[in-house]
């Protein structure tokens, strides 16, 4: 350890439960390992004493860590998956930020905030009617934006949901494919039926889908109308020209609420055009009513590797030309 470093600090996990300790430390300390890597300290355990050595702000961080990961040992297995995304949680930049959980519960379950960004984030879609979840893929903005939907017409705060996106083609060929357009841009809303799938159960969804309880269209079918008592989510929202963009942002009726979440680093618009996204988060920074959140590589809750690509194309774009329509933090 350098000069840096602080005194050890121990810690006392209560009730001395082997079981529970061996759940927490993983096999052959596999949990205490992530946590060293990852927070750059030192853990040295015997029995339920836990010494912890590193700088002030990494043994704090350490130590909250290890008592909230303990108390999860009562109820669930802990893996790696589940430590890393704890770890998420707990990065040095938001040491001061505590590791309280903000969670959403459907009829399949707990579902809980990682870190910071995503506690601000549903408390954000909560408090206003229109909220941008901004950010690199992996952030989980449409995940628990659909996990908000679910719980609001599970609780009846709106009669229905309806999931959009625009029908904008990643270098594909949509008039290649068979059917309609719904059927066509069906393959592009995958990642929504598959969260509401999680949530709700397959055979739920496909009820409340012929009830039209629930509607995924593309976004070319909202024009002309008006939803009111609806949970609204625009996926893939960076695929929408400005005009596509005011256009659902106005189908807004009372009694409902709309989130938009899109990654202005994959824009898959022709050349040179302006994404609606980026356009709207400029425009409404300000209107009262209307949040934004956005997030980067620290809030990536899929396999650490993930993090670390989108990290590699950040840095990859800070030595490009700065862009003039870029939206501010």
């Amino acid at each position: 350890m350098n000069a840096a470093t602080s005194t050890p600090v121990t810690i006392e996990l209560e009730p001395a439960d082997n079981q529970r300790l061996a759940n927490l430390c993983g096999p052959f300390d596999e949990h205490l390992r992530l946590i060293e890597k990852r927070l750059g300290v030192d853990i040295h355990s015997r029995g339920n004493l836990f010494a912890i050595e590193g700088d002030v702000d990494a043994t704090r961080a350490a130590r909250r860590l290890l008592r909230k990961l303990f108390r999860q040992t009562e109820r669930e297995v802990l893996t790696p998956a589940l430590v890393n995304l704890s770890l998420q949680a707990s990065g040095l930049d938001d040491a001061a930020d505590d590791l309280t959980e903000v969670s959403i519960r459907t009829r399949r379950g707990l579902i809980r905030a990682r870190g910071p960004n995503q506690r601000r984030y549903l408390e954000r879609i909560a408090r206003d009617d229109i909220n941008f979840g901004v950010g690199p893929a992996g952030t989980g903005k449409t995940f628990l934006a659909v996990a908000c939907a679910v719980d609001a017409l599970e609780s009846d705060r709106v009669q229905r949901i309806v999931l959009v996106r625009p029908a904008v083609e990643a270098g594909e060929r949509l008039g290649f494919l068979p059917g309609d357009l719904s059927q066509k841009v069906d393959p592009y809303l995958r990642p929504l039926y598959d969260a509401l799938y999680e949530m709700m159960g397959f055979e739920q969804v496909g009820r409340l889908i012929e009830r039209n309880v629930i509607e995924v269209a593309p976004l070319a079918y909202m024009r002309g109308r008006t939803l009111s008592d609806a949970y609204v989510i625009l996926d893939e929202a960076q695929n929408t020209t400005p005009e596509q963009m005011k256009m659902f942002l106005t189908r807004i009726g009372f009694g409902s609420k709309a989130v938009i979440t899109g990654d202005l680093t994959q824009i898959d618009l022709p050349p040179k055009s302006l994404s609606g996204l980026k356009q709207a988060i400029g425009l409404l920074r300000d209107v009262e009513g209307v949040s934004q959140t956005f997030f980067d590589a620290r809030d990536v809750v899929r396999h650490p590797i993930v993090r670390r690509i989108v990290e590699a194309y950040e840095k990859a774009s800070e030595n490009q030309p700065p862009d003039p329509n870029h939206y501010a933090r």
